[in-house]
């Protein structure tokens, strides 16, 4: 996903997946995501796969409110 910041994110909370967990998830988030983009509103992915992964067990981990998301989350 060339072009955005969410690529080149460091991974910095609790919550984020190892690189060795990540190996073990990708194939599974990959073939979900595909089924989404199936979808008669389904777009091209534009944001790293991993980084979204990562964004969606930071909000059910710690359940963030609106204002405190962190900044380096995708959108």
């Amino acid at each position: 996903m060339s072009g955005c910041a969410c690529c080149d994110r460091t991974r910095r909370y609790p919550s984020d997946l190892t690189d060795e967990q990540w190996q073990v998830s990708e194939p599974q988030a990959r073939a979900v995501m595909a089924e989404l983009r199936k979808s008669p509103a389904g777009a091209p992915m534009k944001h790293d796969p991993h980084a979204m992964v990562d964004a969606i067990g930071c909000l059910t981990r710690y359940g963030i409110e609106w204002r405190a998301l962190p900044a380096d989350l995708p959108p």
